[in-house]
């Protein structure tokens, strides 16, 4: 398979949303995770594999502790970038732009469609920093089970974050390492442009 910029979409999210579809109708594992890569202040980078949870003209959300390192490098540097694979066609697409948090409506909202287990994890788990045995953890979340018993609060350190693309590039695999790269970037006048870049 190739593709050619006049190919593909005019609108990068619509090309997005036919490749994600794809996907998910081959039934490919996990076809809405992705590579989300952060930088501290300093310009450290850390990335880490997190799963997509909606998106449309208003950008690609995902949500997590607060607390944790992606998070901390995204309140020192709101900026981010994305990269989805899709082994089976061979297909990738890259994405980066500047991170807005979500309001805590937003992020509540989704937090009530969670199973009640993540839920309480959530609570429970400080991301990332060190803990001295799993059991510790279990037992702050059979603590917190009974604290709520009924229904799950969202935790004031847990929310969504939404990443807004100023830039996409579709990839596809060919032989011999040729293969297919089409970017899309903002023209003068604000609309979408595509060009073809070297593999």
């Amino acid at each position: 398979m190739s593709i050619e910029p006049d190919t593909l979409d005019p609108d990068p999210l619509r090309q997005f949303d036919a490749w994600l579809a794809e996907a998910e109708t081959a039934e490919l594992p996990l076809p809405t995770s992705f590579a989300l890569a952060t930088a501290d202040a300093g310009g450290a980078p850390s990335v880490r594999m997190v799963l997509l949870r909606g998106h449309g003209p208003d950008g690609f959300r995902f949500f997590t502790d607060r607390r944790s390192l992606k998070g901390r490098d995204l309140a020192a540097n709101p900026r981010a970038a994305a990269a989805f694979y899709w082994a089976e066609p061979g297909r990738q697409v890259r994405l980066h732009g500047r991170v807005e948090m979500l309001s805590a409506k937003d992020s509540a909202a989704y937090f009530a469609t969670r199973p009640r287990g993540s839920q309480l994890s959530a609570w429970a788990s400080q991301q990332g920093a060190e803990i001295a045995t799993s059991q510790e953890l279990s037992a702050r979340v059979g603590e917190l089970g009974e604290r709520f018993a009924a229904e799950v609060p969202l935790p004031p350190h847990w929310g969504g974050y939404r990443l807004i693309p100023e830039a996409y590039e579709f990839w596809v695999s060919r032989p011999d390492r040729l293969h297919d790269r089409v970017e899309y970037r903002r023209g003068p006048d604000g609309a979408w442009v595509r060009r073809r870049l070297q593999p």
